[in-house]
């Protein structure tokens, strides 16, 4: 979140959106890539050494298989872990009741201790990416672990539902900006997915399938192309027709109003909004005060 701030985005959305990009790339190298490599390399090492250069990548396909008991056990301590911790609310529980034994005053200091907040999803979107991943690299490899994932989304579903319903408040509406995110992600689950899929069959099949696969990811990619430009510029933009009813709309309910007056300083710094201001104000110090005859009796 700190590195997204410092990027200097305009919207609150925008910020978790680039926040939760961040933490997704951050969960596949960490989490997926880094103890499928450093799991292979520390408990292979010895084979390494002493097995031909031509039996390396045999290794490197089974050890990914084994490593799915090692991705069992990060979903129930991490996936179920995390929901039972989503729906009791420990952590918000303890605050709450520390800040109403110090810090509470009066009847707006315990509103304002109560305040749920509102959903974080750059924390949660990432995680059930991660997940979807591993559910579809490990599905034709280790079917084992669909039913810990499934079981993952079952208990999400209901937790957040409940949460997002009665829990959290919204604090904005972003109009679906999210789903380009997740389209994104998505498809790049699918093309690692794919790629994975293309190295396993080359070892286990001696390459008889593999050409068969090797258009899958370049598909893939055309795909996200093509929705990238027919969808997305509805969320970027928006809509011609939207915007001539809203102006039409305003020249009927005001029509003498002037935009281009209206828009003359709506855009400028507020430093130099200031500045201009306390030059009109100096130049009408400036100004010999007028003189107002009196009559004298």
């Amino acid at each position: 979140m700190f590195m997204s701030k410092i990027e200097g985005h305009i919207s609150w959305s925008a910020l978790e959106r680039r926040t939760a990009a961040k933490y997704f790339i951050f969960l596949v190298v960490t989490v997926f890539f880094g103890s499928i490599l450093t799991g292979t390399a520390s408990q292979q090492l010895n084979k390494f050494i002493k097995e031909p250069p031509s039996d390396i990548p045999n290794t490197i396909g089974d050890s990914v298989g084994q490593k799915a008991l090692f991705f069992v056990t990060y979903i129930m301590v991490d996936g179920w872990a995390s929901n039972a911790l989503e729906i009791l609310r420990l952590k918000p529980l303890i605050i709450f009741h520390l800040r109403n034994m110090f810090l509470v005053k009066t009847e707006r200091d315990r509103q304002k201790a109560m305040d749920p907040g509102s959903i974080c999803l750059y924390q949660n979107l990432p995680k059930i990416e991660l997940y979807f991943l591993l559910a579809i690299i490990y599905a034709p490899i280790t079917p084992i672990l669909l039913p810990f994932i499934i079981i993952y989304f079952g208990f999400s579903y209901l937790v957040y539902r409940n949460q997002v319903i009665n829990v959290y408040d919204q604090q904005y509406e972003s109009a679906g900006a999210f789903w380009p995110h997740l389209h994104t992600r998505i498809i790049s689950c699918a093309i690692i997915q794919q790629i994975a899929m293309i190295g396993v069959l080359a070892l286990k099949s001696e390459g008889k399938f593999t050409p068969y696969l090797i258009p899958l990811p370049i598909v893939t990619f055309t795909f996200h192309l093509y929705c990238k430009n027919r969808f997305e510029p509805a969320f970027r933009k928006y809509p011609l027709a939207e915007a001539m009813a809203k102006d039409t709309l305003e020249r009927a309910v005001e029509p003498t109003f002037d935009l281009r007056s209206y828009l003359e300083d709506k855009y400028m710094h507020p430093v130099l909004k200031e500045a201009e201001n306390a030059d009109s104000i100096s130049d009408d110090s400036d100004e010999e005060p007028p003189l107002i005859p009196l009559r004298h009796p």
